[in-house]
């Protein structure tokens, strides 16, 4: 072998190792975990119109990626640097290489969140847990549950708006819209009135707002699941018969003071539309957001003659019920009995 050739093959030799070597490195940039190097999956969020650097920034300071230089080659590969980054939120899962999360990012792949409510009174307090994991502002959604227009757009008005969210979970994307919220929520309660519950609710004489109205009762009566038929067919008794529902919840909910504990008679005379025991009928809105539970309840209601209801003297949460006038007032004395006894004025 002369020594030329001996060069043309060192040549060849060299330029093959570096080819190699420039092929592994790259496979390495691309191929190797560089994000979350042996920690938990965690969230990213990247808000409206950041830039490129920021995001980079952010992932820095956050110490989500490994090696930046790494990154920010596969980054200026794939043409991330040059686009701007979509808003969202997106899990990062531990040891992810550069190839898929920025894929992830750049394709603006979000990760859906859990949005649940429930325990929910007034408007204000639903607003608050509905927002409790996006990026709306409360504010804004109580301005909306506020709106006379945007109440009669969806069929409802300010006063009965509530009925609509019905308290679940939910998976959404954190840069949904108050507007695309309100949509998914009047989608939602429309899924749930199917022909069949409709016309369970028109045998009752109950409008679908009108069952979650009294479901809405029923649910601040009892937690008790499997006490929740026999409370229901109780009020359906007493619009039936005509007679005043009769609620204690009613009267803290028109009082406003949700710590009381004991209703006391003048409490009874405080004049509002939603004090049934001043008024026949059902209130103009709910006093709650009822669960399905309750809703299920009022449209499944359990058929007996009770009329009349007193919390157990127990403290049970449960309740006794009764036909007649008598018995209940003494159900009514055990219970004040057991109230004096505790110190519950």
């Amino acid at each position: 072998m002369n020594k030329k050739t001996k060069i043309i093959i060192g040549i060849f030799v060299g330029v093959a190792v570096l080819a190699i070597s420039a092929a592994f490195y790259t496979y390495q940039l691309f191929f190797t975990p560089n994000i979350l190097i042996d920690k938990a999956d965690q969230a990213f969020i990247i808000p409206s119109q950041a830039t490129f650097k920021q995001v980079l920034d952010s992932l820095d300071k956050y110490e989500m990626i490994n090696d930046r230089v790494s990154f920010l080659f596969v980054a200026k590969v794939l043409g991330y640097q040059e686009k701007t980054p979509k808003e969202g939120r997106y899990i990062l899962q531990k040891n992810m290489t550069n190839l898929v999360a920025i894929r992830k990012l750049r394709a603006g792949a979000q990760d859906p969140i859990k949005v649940t409510f429930n325990n929910v009174r007034l408007k204000k307090d639903l607003a608050g847990k509905i927002v409790k994991n996006l990026q709306i502002d409360s504010l804004k959604i109580l301005e909306m549950l506020n709106s006379p227009a945007i109440a009669a757009k969806y069929g409802f008005d300010t006063t009965s708006i509530l009925c609509m969210f019905l308290p679940n979970t939910y998976d959404m994307y954190w840069t949904t819209t108050p507007e695309k919220l309100f949509d998914r929520m009047s989608i939602e309660y429309k899924n749930y009135w199917t022909q069949e519950r409709k016309d369970k609710a028109s045998k009752i004489g109950f409008t679908p707002l009108q069952v979650s109205i009294l479901a809405s009762i029923v649910e601040a009566e009892t937690k008790k699941k499997n006490e929740a038929k026999t409370v229901a067919g109780l009020y359906i008794n007493r619009i039936n018969q005509n007679e005043p529902l009769q609620a204690d919840p009613t009267v803290v909910y028109a009082i406003g003071d949700f710590a009381k504990k004991r209703i006391l008679f003048k409490d009874l005379e405080f004049d509002s539309p939603y004090n049934t025991y001043k008024y026949t009928g059902l209130p103009p809105g709910p006093i709650n957001l009822p669960t399905l539970n309750s809703l299920e309840a009022v449209l499944n209601y359990e058929k007996h003659k009770y009329i009349f209801m007193c919390a157990k003297e127990d403290f049970s949460g449960y309740h006794a019920f009764a036909e007649t006038y008598e018995d209940h007032l003494k159900n009514a004395a055990r219970y004040r009995n057991a109230l004096d006894r505790a110190g519950i004025r």
